[in-house]
């Protein structure tokens, strides 16, 4: 038996995840290993099963979150920290060496409550990543609009935002707003 990549003190033992696929589990700190490719064989052979939609209020959610790098507990290569969502800096440890992924205790009640433990293999795709940059950009700049404009001036510039991108003349309304005086011949 592997030690655990995380705690150091237990020893990974196999078994499944809820009874549904093959993954190991730390003897000590109930962290787990699972592969990519046994969730995704699992998933091949259970196409209907779907993950409940809200297991518990999000916030009764307790899990942990290993800050430090830790190792792949097959190759021994540092694992890669990869976000879940843009709004929680929460991440979980993936292999990309051998695909798979550690989940600390509780990150797998975590991704059932956010309703993601039906895309595990997704999480750790490019895009999916690269989705997470994009909202996590927008979340600060619409941080900071709100914390200059405040947020009434703000609501009502999205508002005004939206609809002069939906008009054909676009354009010719904004050369009208940003013209000192739209009623001169001068400009």
């Amino acid at each position: 038996m592997k030690r655990c990549t995380s705690c150091k003190d237990g020893v990974l033992k196999p078994g499944s995840i809820e009874e549904l696929f093959r993954g190991y589990t730390c003897s000590s700190c109930e962290g787990n290993w699972i592969l990519i490719e046994d969730y995704l064989s699992w998933k091949r052979q259970n196409p209907e099963y779907k993950f409940p939609e809200d297991i518990s209020n999000l916030n009764d959610v307790v899990a942990e979150d290993t800050k430090r790098a830790i190792l792949c507990p097959v190759s021994g290569s540092i694992m890669q920290k990869i976000k879940i969502i843009a709004s929680s800096e929460h991440r979980i440890d993936y292999s990309t060496v051998v695909g798979g992924v550690w989940l600390d205790k509780g990150e797998w009640d975590l991704l059932k409550a956010e309703g993601l433990a039906g895309s595990l293999n997704f999480l750790v795709t490019h895009e999916w990543q690269k989705k997470i940059r994009e909202n996590k950009a927008q979340e600060t700049f619409s941080e900071m609009y709100r914390s200059k404009f405040g947020d009434d001036l703000y609501d009502k510039a999205k508002e005004v935002r939206k609809w002069l991108n939906s008009t054909e003349q676009k354009a010719d309304v904004l050369a009208y707003l940003n013209a000192e005086d739209p009623y001169s011949a001068e400009r």
